[in-house]
């Protein structure tokens, strides 16, 4: 018997599913900390005066700084060892979550999250390609489910402990949690977790490629963050940056400068890593791996999931808290319906791809996700109740399970084991991008919205003048906490008896550019599905 059919018959040992538990939990800490801080946002701005920017950055710039670091880790876990790196991401991403959870202005939390980033970057390429390398055959396919069953049961899971801990203790708790769970996490991993590195490697260190890929992805985050505060095309403010500015009276916004340098940094780095290839020196990108047509479509499919998923999970916590009215465990009441919904799908998902195939089950997932969507953004109204938007949520969630199960044993399935470190950089670098995009394009699809929403709805209620045009930015720059500040203080408001109206007057409109933030998501998780058409298509040629 060969060393490879040995490998793939060999069942395995007790040890190495010990390992996959550990593995997983460390990925589950990755994932719930991206999505955990949703939440808890409403909180965060009030308590330390964050704009809508700032609040977008605490989501986005955690998934930007993964994006940018995820090639570069990819290989150096192939290279240095997938567990040796796993163990100090996991020291790096503790320090980061203790700093976060000290914070006192925007600032410190803004770093203390790419603290976080640094250390979760370390940490997800090595575990996903330590169970790539570990289990083979049909024990592989088990394993991946696990693995899938553990991102969607932890992204869906996050909102609900970010909601129970801002409620009972404080949004500071959120991000203490990650230092008991961690250091289990590393205890257990010492024990369990194996060595693993790739096969033989090429000489050289690809840093220009590290540089050009984090300026690309980087700056096209960026633009679409700040393209509705600073100008899409036209500077509307000043911009500043370390003491260097980029004036109002500029003739052209910075945005669009940043996304020239993204696709320029973007097209350099397919160049680059193309004459690396040439050369024969070690390349941070292994364009060869898009020659798997199952690998280049599953790649496609799970960035218009992430942009879609995460979309979600920027837009509904602000609605939830800001114009029903509902407390932060409250929203994660609701929001954990996707949690109940992926559960469910964990035990289904198995005996779906026995039936359909793996690529057909992520078919029936991505259906379930655009149905939910969009018939949870045909029912939401600025009095809707918590368990109306709940049902749509459940179908939302079982489909997230769904996908996700069998999505990433997809992508990686004909992906040989020696660059099994890049294979799996690579998919989790496309869902990073997704997700930061997600959350940047979800923030600009409400600003934008809001601009035209909450002045229409204050003037249908019959509040002109310029208090409705003070008070539609200020509820647009606060991403919904002056319409939470305005029922609080009730008639001793500015707008005396007239708070009330003045409240459901913003609730509708906060209302109403939700569903559009809901309707964006959709249409990116509608590409997705076409993308997972053509996976199924690819997976049966090969």
């Amino acid at each position: 018997m060969t060393p490879a059919a040995e490998l793939r018959e060999t069942p395995p040992t007790r040890r190495e599913w010990l390992s996959l538990a550990v593995l997983s939990i460390g990925l589950g800490l990755i994932v719930l900390d991206g999505t955990i801080v949703g939440v808890a946002l409403p909180a965060i701005i009030g308590d330390l005066g964050l704009d809508l920017t700032d609040a977008q950055w605490v989501n986005s710039l955690y998934a930007v700084l993964l994006a940018a670091l995820l090639l570069a880790t990819g290989k150096l876990a192939d290279r240095w060892g997938r567990k040796r790196l796993f163990l100090a991401g996991l020291v790096i991403f503790m320090g980061g979550s203790l700093l976060a959870a000290l914070a006192a202005t925007a600032g410190p939390l803004i770093g203390a999250r790419a603290v976080q980033a640094v250390g979760a970057a370390l940490i997800m390429p090595s575990t996903l390609s330590t169970v790539n390398a570990v289990f083979r055959g049909k024990y592989r396919a088990a394993a991946f489910g696990v693995w899938g069953a553990v991102i969607s049961g932890a992204a869906a899971i996050g909102p609900l402990a970010g909601g129970a801990l801002t409620q009972w203790a404080s949004w500071h708790w959120i991000f203490l949690v990650n230092l008991p769970l961690g250091a289990l996490v590393l205890v257990s991993a010492i024990f369990t977790v194996r060595e693993t590195r790739g096969g033989a490697q090429r000489p050289g260190a690809d840093v220009d490629g590290a540089l050009l890929s984090a300026i690309g992805f980087g700056a096209l985050v960026f633009a679409v963050i700040e393209g509705p505060e600073l100008g899409w095309w036209k500077p509307k403010t000043d911009f500043s940056l370390f003491g260097w500015m980029w004036p109002k009276d500029a003739p052209l916004s910075i945005v669009p400068v940043a996304f020239a340098i993204a696709v320029v940094a973007i097209v350099l780095f397919v160049i680059w890593e193309r004459h690396r290839e040439k050369v024969q020196r070690s390349a941070l990108l292994d364009l060869g791996l898009f020659s798997f047509e199952t690998f280049s479509w599953g790649n496609v499919t799970a960035a218009m999931v992430a942009i879609g998923e995460f979309a979600i999970l920027f837009a509904l916590p602000l609605y939830l808290v800001n114009a029903l009215g509902l407390d932060v465990m409250g929203a994660g009441l609701v929001l954990a319906a996707m949690a109940v919904g992926a559960f469910l799908s964990g035990a289904a998902a198995r005996h779906l791809a026995a039936r359909f195939g793996s690529p057909g089950t992520v078919l029936i997932g991505l259906g379930l996700e655009v149905i939910g969507i969009v018939v949870l953004a045909l029912i939401i109204r600025a009095d809707s109740p918590g368990w109306l938007v709940m049902m749509p949520l459940v179908a939302y969630g079982l489909g997230l399970g769904l996908a996700s199960a069998q999505l990433t044993g997809t992508v990686l399935r004909d992906i040989p084991v020696d660059v099994s470190g890049q294979g799996s950089a690579t998919q989790s670098t496309v869902r990073q991008i997704g997700s930061a995009l997600g959350t940047a394009m979800s923030g600009a699809a409400l600003s934008m919205s809001l601009a035209f929403t909450l002045p229409s709805a204050l003037d249908a209620a019959g509040i002109t003048g310029k208090a409705a045009d003070q008070i539609a930015d200020a509820t647009r720059q606060s991403a919904g906490t002056t319409i939470t500040q305005l029922r609080m203080q009730g008639d001793a408001s500015s707008f005396g008896d007239h708070t009330a109206a003045a409240v459901n007057a913003l609730a509708s409109g906060f209302a109403d550019a939700t569903r559009w933030s809901l309707l964006f998501a959709a249409i990116f998780l509608l590409l997705g599905f076409v993308g997972a058409l053509r996976l199924r298509a690819a997976a049966a040629r090969e």
